[in-house]
């Protein structure tokens, strides 16, 4: 925090504002986000962190902590060609098309949240970048708007076609807390997270993971087609919405192996989401434990 501030000072002089966004970490619930089934996310005590101040010039001068590098901007001209410059573009371009002005601004940004991680690295620039934007020129955005902002800076700025979850969660993480969400409808309840004689610890396999080069818009195609066989026999808009024994009574519709175990993935893990959330309730680290095991070797296989 203190060496953004220090950085952007010594950079564009005095006055920034600063704003924070955490990562996340999804305890259960792997690919149902774009099936439109169940997740649940919480907030990281992991954070990027966001100085801006208005300029007086005709461009926005953005400077990367982690990068060391700065870029500059033409909102009304071409989609930079440094990636992390375009999460920051793809922000402003998603909040003009929703009626947002944004004059010309100095940003200086980094933080703790790991790149590369699994941990939403990118959706906390969104969202930090998305608060600050808010914020500075009173735009009045609510945290959900923000949040559809980052999955639309994604998809049309990124190219990577995600689901909502991790601007969701980043956006309304709540200390002690996940948040069980059904992103079919966006309804979502806070699920207390109080774990006695046990703690969540997360790991870094040192696996690099971005979703951009990972096989990620892949399985979702892979997802889309299976859904579409499976239209033709049950009735149904999403895979979110079937069950264990639905899935495995029309399942030989789907004509290829691999695009079978992705659907079957989907609808299992939903399930499990929704099992895990009632362990959580009723403070059963087992079963709970038990879900996330299964949830891996689901993953995996």
């Amino acid at each position: 925090k203190t060496k953004i501030q220090e950085k952007f000072k010594a950079m564009f002089g005095d006055g920034a504002s600063l704003f924070a966004s955490p990562g996340r970490v999804n305890l259960i619930g792997e690919h149902t986000d774009y099936n439109l089934g169940f997740v649940l996310p919480g907030a990281i005590d992991k954070a990027i962190y966001v100085a801006l101040k208005p300029n007086d010039g005709t461009v926005c001068r953005v400077y990367s902590l982690d990068y060391d590098e700065t870029v500059e901007l033409d909102l009304h001209g071409e989609k930079p060609s440094q990636q992390w410059a375009c999460y920051v573009y793809g922000v402003c371009q998603e909040m003009e098309k929703r009626g947002a002005l944004i004059l010309p601004f100095d940003m200086a940004f980094g933080g703790d949240v790991p790149l590369g991680a699994g941990l939403s690295s990118s959706a906390a620039l969104e969202s930090a970048v998305g608060f600050a934007l808010n914020e500075t020129y009173g735009l009045g955005f609510d945290r959900e708007q923000l949040a559809k902002i980052g999955q639309m800076t994604e998809h049309n700025y990124v190219g990577v076609r995600c689901g909502i979850m991790d601007q969701f969660a980043i956006a309304m993480g709540k200390k002690d807390n996940a948040i069980f969400l059904d992103t079919a409808t966006l309804e979502y309840e806070y699920a207390p997270i109080h774990l006695e004689n046990a703690k969540i610890v997360i790991a870094c396999s040192n696996k690099k993971r971005g979703l951009g080069d990972s096989k990620y818009n892949e399985r979702r195609s892979e997802c889309e087609t299976a859904l579409a066989e499976l239209q033709q026999v049950v009735k149904i808009k999403t895979l979110g919405d079937l069950d264990e024994e639905t899935f495995e009574k029309f399942k030989a519709i789907i004509k290829s192996d691999v695009r079978r175990k992705r659907a079957k993935h989907a609808v299992y893990e939903n399930q499990r989401t929704v099992r895990a959330v009632e362990a959580l309730k009723n403070n059963d680290v087992k079963l709970f434990g038990e879900l996330m095991n299964a949830s891996h070797v689901s993953l995996r296989d």
